[in-house]
């Protein structure tokens, strides 16, 4: 009888049961709510609020609106959840420390980087960002898929147009069932060269793309991230681990103590719980040396203040701060998202393909779309033009017919028109039978026939379509792009890398003359003769060379000398290594060097011995010699090498070991030579003594450490050269004013440089406009010290030698390029016997 009342229960197994149930809400969970779609980069809360903003017309260019009336219109429409999820989604859109590229315009209090909430919606208000009405452009030319909302009453759309790839330039982070994604943002103008890359070379490898276009992610809290092998591996693999650092000065105050200063944090670093965890360590003797702790951050910019006990070594309390606080982070990247409705781990190459995929079915629904529209238009006006040229039969057909019915029927019949086109000639004013009116009617249906041609080719050219793709990517770069704002730093001071975990092997270091660095393989090089010095052609622009190259081990120390007299370090291995006819990366992605700074020198050290000596000189004719050993703890921000004077700048630095010669050449033409041993071992930061007394109007253009059986070779502003045997110049006592070594005239203008030539190098002359000349010294004359020399290059009006450098003969060269492929071809049949 009782199961009788209860026809409707059913036995079920509770664990079956409890299994698909779960795994329903997982899926619901994963698709519906936590994962971004790997086309316009969202969630669905994300899409709904800028959706449901564009739909009320909250564009960038109109007015604020409430909060709370978005959030209304989002929970009512679209994401049946709470208003507070909603609205501090929102309010992260919002925010420039959360957002690389907001896409929610704020207005009011959005919160602090010091984790204050944002004030109540009711009080703040909103419109979307200039940027974010890019995602939405073209949405009302059927260029994407609509689907019924929670209840069925309304349509919303299941991806954006999303006009820049948002994945990889915003990011994103979520925390599905089993599963999460944390994909870091990205600088704009890098991600959309990187598609654009990969839309002209399909094949083009993930080391490329990180060479040449996207080196590595743009946090919007600027910061620095160490070292690239993270990076590497995140974007091959689609996981990875990136270390993250704050941007720190120590700061050196009159009073002898040092204090850091503090201006830039890594990504998602609460800052005021990072000063309060310094204090506490601090309190609990955890990290000693610091007396005082400031924030000092205003509305200009962050400046976190540490000031240190006089006797505290900085970089010892910064690497404990970076050890025990917030200042140093990790950030683990996993690339998934949607693809097709289902989770993927992601490469950096695949996320580029989906999305220009993506951007391949919205030029193409949006081209087919407005094909549409303009055939409808056409077909509309040949009927217009059918009635214009039988007008008075057309006008009688009308007048006689007692209704618009039968006067459509007799316009089909007669005409051979269809509904719509009779219906048009129905509508039509009076005022379209003019002449004028009639020339317009047909100058729109010839523009028409063009604009369907154009469409039609693009539809069925898939180059067309991606050239549109560039066009449009390309003008949203030239729109939003801005400068990258973390710095990429490989390794450096402090950064704790198991260095016993890089094997240690010879490499070549090659630094060109417009700073483009980078490291190779020894064995590139095997078959040169004197060390590999100013290979020209590896890789380099045409208006570029070598100028600067070290044989070195992956563990040696490499020193680099600027012209504000500062020295900057850095290990071999940290050199990022690159092909043979790769041109590197620019410096200033490796060392902290300022505008208007450039190397003059690259000493490789492997120990740092008290009996070799750095030998300086500068332009007012400063010379000094310092132990090597000083220069064992440089700062990742460099160290000042010597003290210039005001307007001085230093011009050259020599390894020495003590017992060298010393020349020291001015632009008017005189010469001393002197034992280095004449001047003595100064600090660090000591200015020096004069190595050479200038004339008036004179300055040092080079300094040279001279060898038993060199030549002086000379070379004038105004390109005259020549060369002079060493043994010419005779030792003198430094201070001096020099001897006369080079007979200047208005046509062989100033000294430009000399140089210490064994004759069989060449010498690479480049003038101010630009022009390279390059000259085998065995071909520059010999002769004596008073002498004027010979012409090297030609020059216009007012053009003058700019630089001159030493570089490798051809010859050698040549050799140097074989043994180069050599090397490569047998590490290619080396992988195919392997594979």
């Amino acid at each position: 009888m009782a199961e009788e009342q209860r026809p409707n229960v059913q036995e079920i197994n509770i664990s079956k049961e409890m299994r698909t149930s779960f795994l329903d809400y997982a899926m619901s969970v994963i698709v519906a709510r936590a994962l971004p779609d790997v086309r316009d980069g969202m969630k669905p809360v994300h899409r709904r609020i800028l959706y449901a903003m564009n739909d009320l017309g909250m564009h960038s260019d109109k007015a604020y609106k409430k909060s709370a009336r978005i959030v209304g219109e989002v929970i009512g429409k679209y994401h049946p959840h709470g208003d507070s999820a909603v609205y501090e989604t929102m309010v992260r859109m919002a925010q420039d420390f959360s957002y690389r590229y907001m896409l929610v315009d704020g207005h009011g209090n959005f919160g602090s980087v010091d984790g204050d909430s944002a004030a109540a919606m009711r009080y703040t208000e909103a419109r979307m960002s200039k940027i974010s009405m890019e995602l939405m452009r073209d949405i009302n030319k059927d260029t994407i898929d609509y689907q019924d909302n929670y209840d069925g009453t309304e349509r919303e759309p299941m991806v954006l147009p999303a006009r820049f790839p948002n994945l990889l330039v915003n990011g994103a982070a979520g925390i599905a069932v089993g599963m999460a994604t944390n994909i870091p943002p990205h600088n704009l103008g890098e991600t959309i060269d990187a598609v654009l890359a990969v839309s002209k070379d399909p094949d083009i490898t993930i080391n490329e793309l990180m060479e040449n276009h996207l080196p590595g992610p743009d946090f919007p809290t600027f910061g620095q991230i160490l070292g690239r092998s993270g990076i590497r591996k995140a974007y091959e693999t689609g996981k990875g681990s990136l270390t993250l650092r704050a941007k720190v000065e120590i700061e050196e105050q009159p009073n002898g103590k040092e204090r850091i200063l503090v201006t830039e944090l890594p990504y998602q670093v609460n800052k005021a719980r990072l000063v309060e965890k310094i204090a506490e360590h601090v309190r609990e003797k955890r990290i000693e040396g610091i007396t005082d702790l400031r924030d000092e951050s205003d509305r200009n910019g962050m400046r976190v203040v540490i000031e240190l006990r006089k006797d505290a070594n900085a970089n010892v309390v910064l690497n404990n701060l970076y050890k025990h606080t917030a200042l140093q982070t990790t950030f683990g990247i996993n690339m998934l998202s949607l693809v097709n409705g289902q989770p993927k781990v992601l490469n950096i190459k695949q996320c580029l393909e989906y999305y220009l995929d993506h951007q391949k079915v919205i030029i193409k629904r949006r081209t087919a779309f407005e094909l549409r529209k303009a055939e409808a238009r056409a077909h509309i006006l040949e009927g217009l033009r059918i009635a214009l040229d039988h007008l008075d039969e057309v006008i009688a057909l009308i007048r006689n017919s007692k209704t618009t019915d039968i006067a459509r029927e007799g316009l089909v019949d007669r005409f051979n028109l269809s509904e719509k086109q009779a219906q048009a000639i129905l509508d039509m004013r009076l005022q379209r039978l003019t002449g004028l009116e009639r020339e317009k009617i047909e100058d729109e249906y010839k523009e028409l026939q063009k604009l369907i041609a154009e469409l039609k080719a693009i539809l069925a050219d898939e180059e067309k379509v991606l050239e549109i793709i560039r066009e449009e990517l390309l003008e949203i770069k030239e729109r939003f792009n801005d400068d990258r704002r973390t710095e990429i730093v490989a390794g450096g001071a402090g950064f704790l890398e198991d260095e016993d975990l890089i094997p240690q092997e010879n490499v070549v270091i090659t630094l060109t003359h417009q700073g483009y660095i980078k490291r190779l393989p020894a064995s590139t090089y095997r078959t040169q003769k004197r060390g590999g010095r100013g290979i020209q052609g590896m890789g380099t622009n045409e208006d570029d060379f070598v100028e600067h190259l070290v044989s070195t081990s992956t563990h040696d120390t490499l020193l680099f000398f600027t012209n504000k007299g500062k020295v900057y370090k850095t290990k071999g291995y940290e050199v990022p290594e690159f092909s043979r006819t790769a041109k590197g990366i620019p410096i200033i992605n490796l060392l902290q060097v300022e505008k208007g700074e450039w190397v003059n020198a690259v000493i490789t050290v492997s120990e740092y011995a008290e009996d070799k000596y750095l030998f300086f000189t500068t332009k007012h004719g400063i010379s000094k010699r310092t132990s090597l050993a000083q220069f064992a703890n440089i700062r990742k921000g460099g160290l000042i090498a010597v003290g210039l004077r005001e307007e001085d700048e230093l011009i050259s630095v020599r390894l020495t070991d003590g017992t060298k010669d010393i020349m020291i050449a001015t632009k008017h033409g005189y010469l001393i030579r002197f034992e280095e041993s004449q001047i003595r071992t100064m600090g660090r930061t000591a200015a020096g003594v004069k190595g050479i007394s200038l004339r008036e109007d004179d300055e040092v253009v080079s300094m040279e450490i001279l060898e038993e059986g060199s030549n002086i070779l000379h070379v004038t502003n105004k390109g005259f050269g020549k060369q002079t045997p060493e043994e010419e110049y005779r030792r003198t006592n430094r201070g001096g004013k020099g001897i006369f070594t080079c007979k200047l005239a208005d046509k062989t203008g100033d000294v430009a440089a000399v140089k210490a030539v064994s004759g069989n190098e060449d010498l690479m002359l480049i003038t101010v406009a630009g022009v390279l000349i390059r000259i085998p010294v065995a071909e520059i004359s010999q002769t004596g010290r008073n002498t004027v020399g010979v012409r090297l290059i030609r020059l216009q009006d007012e053009e003058e030698v700019a630089t001159v450098t030493r570089v490798g003969s051809e010859e050698e060269e040549e050799k140097i390029e074989e043994a180069a492929e050599q090397t490569e071809e047998t590490a290619d049949l080396t992988e195919t016997e392997e594979e």
